[in-house]
């Protein structure tokens, strides 16, 4: 069985809560508008029909789904927030439950029966403290963390993709040095997927190693994992060799990427590593933790 961990999907219920707003996050006509910026919303893209068909062409059974914290809805008045969550919700477990079993939800930022995890916005673990009732009860419910971007807001005088490259990578590099500096210690069962190999927070080690007291080698963390999305074979590489292949998962970030570079580059080292990511590891975290 193979499986991305990384991908994203909107049921019609969600979409229409979308279009019912009048700021962002909301969809105008065929336009999604965030902070972050103005978007093509192509809902076909979010049709069950289609995603099935796409995972039979990338040869991918399995597709974890999550409701992305970069639309900015981590950022709204709680009870505007529960409206979108909740239509998000229902929509996708009647997805999920069309699907066969190839659509495995992740609730947003909370745990629930029937999803495999919890997704959350990297800001978030900035602050452990402030998380830290969240963090418990994933820990205690057995599933995993899924840590994504939060909200990017469009800066006057930079381009376009500024967000998506800079202040993304950025957000997801604090996340895990706040995980593996502090936060590891205080939930060590927990365990967490990082989108984006963490941002490329894994190519400082060395500089790590020579402006910190942290043990370097300590970073290999066997409850803390790297999903490959938007990278290639040179990122993928140097992560393996730092870490080995047993904390990289294959992530995907379907629809909001092409998934066809990132598929190729981890399939290209080979079938037993392509194995290890796009199967051994992520099934690992769909198991969910049991206490001994």
């Amino acid at each position: 069985m193979t499986i991305d961990l990384h991908q994203h999907l909107w049921p019609d219920s969600f979409v229409e809560a979308l279009r019912a707003r009048t700021a962002a996050p909301c969809i105008e006509a065929d336009t999604l508008v965030l902070d972050e910026g103005r978007f093509p919303h192509d809902a076909g893209e979010h049709d069950l029909s289609r995603r099935l068909a796409a995972l039979d062409h990338d040869e991918i059974d399995v597709a974890v789904v999550s409701l992305q914290p970069s639309l900015g809805i981590d950022l709204l008045e709680s009870r505007e927030r529960a409206v979108l969550e909740d239509a998000w919700l229902a929509g996708i477990r009647e997805l999920a439950d069309g699907s066969n079993g190839r659509l495995v939800p992740l609730a947003p930022g909370q745990v629930l029966g029937g999803c495999a995890g919890t997704s959350i916005a990297a800001e978030l673990l900035d602050d452990l403290d402030a998380v830290a009732p969240l963090l418990d009860e994933v820990s205690q419910g057995g599933g995993f963390l899924f840590v994504h971007p939060g909200t990017a807001r469009l800066r006057a005088g930079t381009p376009r993709w500024w967000a998506g490259i800079v202040d993304y990578a950025a957000v997801m590099q604090a996340a895990w040095f706040s995980w593996l500096g502090q936060g590891r210690e205080r939930w060590p069962e927990l365990r967490l997927v990082f989108a984006m190999l963490a941002g490329g927070a894994p190519f400082h080690l060395e500089r790590l190693a020579l402006r910190s007291p942290l043990d370097v080698r300590s970073m290999l963390d066997p409850n803390v994992y790297l999903d490959v999305s938007t990278h290639g074979r040179r990122a993928i590489e140097l992560c393996i060799e730092t870490f080995g292949v047993e904390q990289l998962v294959y992530g995907s970030d379907a629809p909001v990427v092409d998934p066809a570079p990132t598929l190729r580059a981890v399939r290209s080292f080979g079938d037993s590593v392509a194995h290890i990511i796009l199967h051994d590891n992520p099934e690992k975290l769909l198991r969910p933790r049991v206490e001994p």
